[in-house]
């Protein structure tokens, strides 16, 4: 298998790990479960797809370069409202908004790669500006927005005995 062929499996599979571990640490932050397994994988994950997006050969920087690097600031803020303020105070808000704001930015690419890479959403939106595309894009958004701020209200931490 030649090593783009392999870079990009591994890329692949990492991104769907990620985006599958950020939907379990999604039902956790429901429950007000932290779920610390889930979330290290999820963040780990989600990590590494952003990182691995830089070893594609290219010319020039991309939009999806640009996603990266959004998606990398995010996480870190994430991970430092996770692991170094223990979401303790406003940390607790911020952790959520910025877990689930890097798992809809993977969604979103999910999205994108589907339109490009599945044959019956392609023939639907061939140049990605298409009505199709725009609505699915559009409905991830508003149902993001929805879980976040949902997420934010719901997610408590367990108070000391």
């Amino acid at each position: 298998m030649p090593p783009l062929a392999i870079l990009t499996l591994v890329h692949v599979v990492i991104s769907l790990v990620g985006l599958a571990a950020g939907f379990v640490v999604l039902w956790g932050l429901f429950n007000s479960r932290r779920l610390d397994g889930w979330t290290l994988v999820f963040l780990i994950t989600t990590v590494a797809t952003s990182a691995t997006g830089f070893l594609f050969p290219v010319e020039r920087l991309l939009p999806s370069h640009i996603l990266g690097i959004i998606s990398l600031v995010v996480l870190a803020v994430a991970i430092a409202a996770r692991y170094r303020f223990g979401m303790l105070g406003i940390w607790r808000p911020v952790f959520v908004v910025t877990a689930l704001l890097a798992q809809y930015l993977n969604f979103f690419v999910l999205i994108v790669q589907s339109f490009l890479k599945v044959p019956a959403l392609h023939a639907l939106a061939p140049n990605q500006t298409e009505p199709p595309f725009a609505i699915a894009q559009l409905v991830a958004l508003v149902v993001f927005i929805a879980l976040i701020i949902a997420a934010v209200k719901r997610f408590r931490l367990p108070t000391a005995a």
